[in-house]
């Protein structure tokens, strides 16, 4: 990067060392003003959330390239979110941040430059870094019984695996929406965990597995109990010791914001006796729960569904549940799980996520707490208060929604420049153990699949009837290829740790759910997905610059990313070309021709 008028926060000549700080961490940071400005000693405004301003005075240093250069050096003893800019003390000027991270003179308030300070123990799983996560939505990945009876008459049994998922016949109704089963079990994984070893994965995300009355399972019904068409308690341990000896963990989907209202504790629907908060005012499920003739279903719900109660995470009772020595936490870890992904992370209160991250650590440090965000999780308000679960006490990462973003929209047609600043932005404002345990996606259980996204029809303000059945012609799914491969490149080399939803490897398509839950095609022949993954996977497993390697972009253009990953011992140079040319670069002193609509990986043994 070429020294900045004034000021950028990526620049290392303007702010040493670059991203988030360590508490009590040292941080040197630079001003660079013309000479003919005159200006003798600005000043840095800096604050944190709801705190005074302090007033850092700058130092001037020797000129650099026509520039009168100040400097000041500080450090920050309590975590938070800090905030500055500088003030010239000439003719009112301040610099301020513009949207590409460079400052501007402005006699006008302006947007101010982040800083984020962790806590000074922070540390996150090691066994991530390197690694590759694979999501599995249990219905839909494996079924390892056959003929298996279903466990309650409610459930709608499918055969035939090839059929996408039933939404019909009232969708305003939601009809048979997540009523059917296709068969999916834990045997179903055991049986494939040869295949995802060869695949590169050293991580299993499960969507939820407890007991619950849909086959998404985000209604839980028995917190201790796995769900039965998917196996039994001892099933799960079972997955669990023959996964680590094939060198893969385990992670599973804790819900805690909400159960269902089929379940043990709510016991709307009575499947569960006479007993639950709903029909017992006396239970001891009871004060979990608000009931108030204020809320439309005589109760509060997850944003109005009135089959999945709220529960209050304030509660003691609760807490303890979920939290406490022997508590759900403290069960599945001592069966073998490695960790929780937090369902709607945004919608539990830090004080909660910090008892569950002391629950999930009592099984070791190197146990993996990770949350659901979508935007940047350092600077997120929810409501009405700023998050602090990324500073080192709550959560150890998030699920990386604006890497996916950035990543799907630069390989559909978005400018270099733009998916830069979005990627760097995350780099910087990130703790560095969160950002390289980072869960990197293009596919999920929320999302379409990225081959449909990108190569598909937008389905903005189209409903289900629409999606149901559409394919990618020929000529689509071709050019769809190309893209997932080269977005799959991208979010294998990015700071964090890649994560394939399953069937991805074998592009499948799927728009929004439930069509992007499909069974996963077994009989799928394709190749050029999958081959790329698993060299990607060993490329990640044989260099050291993906761990934990710091991120440089070199060369951001139009439509061409150079960026590069250095680590302790390795450097590793990546090229995504998503012109229609081929592109001659040069690296390590020698020349390298990246194909069109491709790319290139290049690291110290080539």
């Amino acid at each position: 990067m070429e020294q900045p008028k004034f000021y950028n926060s990526q620049f290392t000549g303007c702010k040493t060392p670059f991203g988030a700080l360590r508490q009590g961490q040292p941080v040197r940071i630079n001003l660079f003003v013309p000479q003919e400005m005159g200006v003798q000693e600005p000043r840095l405004r800096l604050w944190r959330d709801a705190h005074e301003p302090r007033y850092y005075t700058m130092e001037k240093i020797e000129p650099l390239n026509g520039s009168d250069r100040f400097t000041v050096e500080f450090s920050l003893p309590f975590t938070g979110l800090y905030f500055y800019y500088f003030d010239l003390w000439k003719d009112y000027a301040k610099v301020f941040r513009d949207s590409d991270g460079n400052g501007y003179l402005s006699r006008e308030d302006g947007p101010a430059w982040q800083l984020t300070v962790y806590d000074q123990d922070f540390t996150t799983p090691a066994f991530l870094r390197g690694g590759v996560l694979y999501q599995i939505f249990p219905d839909r990945f494996y079924e390892g019984v056959k003929n298996k009876p279903l466990p309650y008459a409610d459930r709608i049994y499918r055969a035939n695996k090839t059929h996408e998922p039933y939404f019909w016949p009232n969708e305003s109704k939601e009809g048979y929406l997540n009523m059917d089963y296709f068969g999916g079990d834990l045997e179903g994984v055991r049986q494939k965990l040869p295949y995802l070893k060869e695949l590169g994965v050293t991580c299993i995300y499960f969507n939820p597995i407890f007991e619950a009355h849909a086959n998404h399972r985000y209604n839980t019904a028995d917190y201790r109990k796995i769900d039965p068409f998917l196996g039994t308690n001892e099933d799960f341990a079972k997955l669990c010791a023959e996964a680590k000896e094939a060198g893969i963990a385990i992670i599973l989907d804790g819900v805690f914001s909400h159960t269902g209202s089929d379940s043990l504790y709510f016991n709307k629907e009575s499947r569960y006796g006479s007993g639950g908060a709903y029909r017992d005012p006396n239970s001891p499920y009871r004060s979990w729960y608000d009931f108030s003739p204020n809320y439309a279903c005589g109760y509060r719900s997850w944003w109005g569904f009135d089959t999945l109660p709220e529960v209050n995470e304030n509660d003691p009772s609760y807490r303890e549940f979920i939290c406490g020595e022997g508590g759900v936490i403290d069960y599945w870890m001592s069966m073998g799980a490695s960790g929780f992904r937090l369902d709607v992370a945004d919608e539990l209160p830090d004080d909660f996520i910090e008892d569950i991250r002391k629950a999930v650590k009592r099984h070791g440090q190197d146990k993996y707490l990770l949350g659901e965000v979508w935007e940047d999780a350092t600077n997120k308000w929810s409501y009405g208060v700023r998050r602090t679960y990324l500073l080192g006490q709550g959560l150890d990462a998030v699920m990386n929604y604006p890497f996916r973003n950035a990543v799907l929209n630069f390989v559909k047609g978005a400018s270099g420049q733009e998916t830069a600043a979005q990627i760097m932005s995350i780099c910087e404002n990130y703790p560095a153990p969160a950002l390289h345990t980072l869960m990197n996606f293009i596919s999920t259980h929320d999302t379409e699949r990225a081959i449909t996204y990108l190569a598909g029809e937008s389905s903005e303000g189209h409903d289900r009837y629409w999606q149901s059945g559409r394919r990618l012609n020929m000529q689509q799914y071709e050019y769809g290829i190309v893209l997932l491969r080269m977005a799959y490149a991208m979010i294998f080399t990015l700071p964090g740790v890649p994560c394939i939803y399953y069937g991805d490897e074998v592009a499948m398509q799927g728009y929004r759910d439930p069509f992007n839950r499909g069974y996963f095609d077994w009989d799928s022949k394709e190749e050029r997905v999958r081959s790329i993954l698993r060299k990607l996977a060993q490329l990640r497993r044989s260099s050291d610059a993906f761990a934990e390697g710091s991120l440089e972009m070199l060369e951001v253009q139009q439509d061409f990313l150079h960026y590069r990953r250095t680590g302790p011992t390795e450097v590793a140079d990546v090229f995504i070309n998503r012109s229609a040319h081929s592109r001659l670069c040069q690296v390590q002193g020698k020349y390298l021709e990246v194909n069109p609509m491709g790319f290139a990986i290049v690291t110290n043994d080539w």
